[in-house]
């Protein structure tokens, strides 16, 4: 059963979905998104106590150290971002890395990547691959290294793995994927079936977003849309998604894709969960008990040389 905190911040997202709003310009979008949460949850949210956070520049890329107290010296986790490709930053989702590092017991090196319609495909996955090869090139050992990332990052993920196995770059021990973006196209069937039940998008909405990261590219394209990769070589995944989003099946087909590829998948689908519900994760048990498990998952993945 759906946690009474859970029907609390369902109910605020509906009435939002189906306010009337006047139309945004994208820079005010970027500005919002940057305190939706706090604004749902109604306060700041604090850093977790004994956390570091240090400003880094990654070959030209921005970033940050996520530093959890107690945090593994060895493992290491990067994150990527969602907002489709469009909104996120370093700020949106700090509170959400910041918890799942802690969850994991590691660092986190946290990317602002370039963002679409400004820098459209690949500029976003040029700058995941400049983060991944930077900390190899840092001291880094692959199989201390993990991957993790939300919605569009989560379709950057595939992405990246894609990329990586193709230049022969060393993979990580492991990704966690929450309710990754991976069908740009959108014809899998949760854009429909799933649009009166999610509380935050419409499949429509969501459709209509895929042209501004693209650009000139097709959608199909097996790095812009990972539902139609070859998953083969990559290294064990793990999906969360909300059994009540839009985004359902993009999470369904790809572990479904990983196991025919003989890629060791887990899959937990939450009841009564939306897109990205672990962004609620200071006032949400579904999202605590999801980052707890993802962390435990990506720790598992890691091995120490002691």
């Amino acid at each position: 059963m759906p946690s009474p905190e859970s029907m609390q911040i369902r109910s605020y997202l509906l009435s939002r979905k189906t306010a009337p709003r006047s139309p945004l310009s994208l820079a005010e979008q970027r500005v919002a998104f940057e305190s939706f949460i706090e604004n749902v949850v109604g306060h700041p949210l604090p850093l977790l106590e004994g956390t570091r956070i240090e400003s880094v520049d990654v070959s030209g890329v921005p970033a940050a150290w996520i530093s959890p107290p107690e945090a593994d010296a060895e493992r290491m986790m990067l994150y990527l971002h969602g907002g489709n490709y469009m909104l996120g930053s370093l700020t949106s989702h700090r509170d959400l890395v910041t918890r799942l590092a802690a969850a994991a017991g590691m660092r986190s090196l946290f990317i602002e990547y370039r963002r679409a319609p400004e820098h459209v495909f690949p500029a976003a996955l040029d700058d995941a691959l400049t983060a991944y090869r930077w900390l190899l090139a840092n001291g880094t050992r692959p199989e201390h290294l993990v991957l993790a990332g939300d919605s569009a990052g989560g379709g950057l993920i595939l992405a990246l793995l894609q990329v990586m196995r193709e230049k022969d770059v060393p993979m990580p021990a492991g990704a966690a994927l929450l309710s990754p973006w991976t069908d740009l196209v959108g014809t899998v069937e949760s854009r429909t079936t799933r649009d009166a039940t999610d509380p935050t998008f419409t499949g429509k909405a969501i459709n209509a977003l895929a042209s501004f990261y693209a650009g000139t590219e097709d959608l199909h394209h097996p790095l812009i849309s990972p539902i139609y990769a070859d998953l083969r070589g990559f290294p064990p995944l793990r999906i969360d998604v909300g059994q009540d989003e839009v985004f359902l099946d993009d999470s369904l087909q790809v572990a479904d894709h990983a196991r025919a590829a003989q890629v060791p998948v887990e899959l937990t689908v939450w009841e009564g969960m939306w897109h990205v519900f672990q962004n609620f994760s200071s006032v949400l048990p579904e999202g605590q008990q999801s980052l707890e498990q993802m962390g435990t998952f990506l720790r598992h993945q890691t091995r120490s040389s002691e």
